[in-house]
């Protein structure tokens, strides 16, 4: 795969690594995971409008197939963001990260089982390599996994499949888009959908509060505008087991950031983890005649 790939997978992570500071802060100000979701999608929504008219992108409404932009936007957005949020009010952001990372093993599955999809020993064992590298970061023993809450377990768990489907749909149902017309179509979805539940369920957020607007701009503008454009780039360019292998990285760019803004320390896990994780991430993406690139093989793959 390209350098500009491999760099919006760094990009991505170091985004999505601060979005799960960026709950927590608003989950303290009493916001509920509906509200969180629904507000995201809106912040989101506004940038990728404001960016499309400064760059003259061609909306072509009649062109989008609105009933798979809706089902992606609920099943790839709206109902993950609310879980990971809910989650968060169980579990540490750490954990929550850790167990995020499991995304790109429910997609290799998903793929597998459900389109066709087949993959190599090669491809199994960079995913495995990369899981490995986790473990590492984080040093997840048993202990800390029977410790943790099982009903925000199973949320986070739930959250990653929710990603697992969205990703192959996203492809698949609009694999026609441009990446600018995709991540405008399911934040309109995802703001929708997730809005009509947080109105009638949840407390309105107050915006005028420094730090709940600074959550929604990190969360929205960057965690899902600017995240889902390159997310989008990533799944049309390389493959949506490429796209979701970000959040491999995700655990250690959300370390990055304790260490730069609360001064936590990095320890030697951290640096190993990352060299398996990234390891991994390349292994996973090679071609059968060694460079990186085509995930699926010829049956189930996609055009661009």
């Amino acid at each position: 795969m390209s350098r500009s790939l491999y760099a919006a997978l760094i990009l991505l992570s170091l985004i999505w690594g601060g979005s799960f500071l960026f709950i927590k802060v608003l989950l303290q100000h009493d916001l509920g995971p509906w509200m969180i979701a629904s507000v995201r999608s809106l912040f989101g929504l506004v940038f990728i409008l404001l960016v499309m008219l400064v760059l003259r992108k061609p909306f072509s409404l009649k062109q989008v197939p609105w009933g798979g932009a809706v089902l992606v936007s609920l099943v790839n957005m709206a109902l993950p963001w609310a879980l990971i949020a809910f989650s968060e009010t169980r579990l540490t952001s750490s954990m929550a990260s850790v167990l995020n990372a499991t995304t790109p093993i429910w997609t290799m599955l998903v793929g597998l089982l459900f389109f066709r999809a087949s993959f190599t020993r090669m491809q199994w064992t960079g995913m495995l390599v990369a899981f490995a590298g986790i473990i590492v970061l984080l040093g997840i023993n048993p202990v800390t996994i029977i410790s943790v809450d099982p009903v925000g377990f199973a949320c986070m768990l739930a959250a990653t499949l929710c990603y697992g489907i969205g990703t192959q749909l996203s492809r698949r149902l609009l694999g026609g888009l441009s990446m600018y017309q995709m991540t405008f179509a399911t934040l309109a979805g995802a703001a929708a959908g997730s809005g009509l539940v947080a109105v009638f369920t949840e407390q309105v957020p107050d915006l005028t509060e420094p730090a709940v607007l600074g959550s929604f701009i990190g969360l929205g503008v960057l965690g899902s505008g600017v995240a889902y454009i390159l997310f989008n780039y990533m799944v049309m360019k390389g493959s949506p087991e490429f796209a979701t292998s970000v959040t491999y990285l995700v655990p250690a760019s959300a370390m990055v950031w304790g260490y730069t803004l609360l001064g936590e320390h990095i320890g030697w896990n951290l640096l190993a983890g990352l060299v398996l994780i990234l390891g991994g991430v390349f292994v996973a993406n090679r071609k059968p005649g060694g460079n990186p690139g085509k995930k699926m093989s010829k049956k189930a793959d996609i055009p661009s």
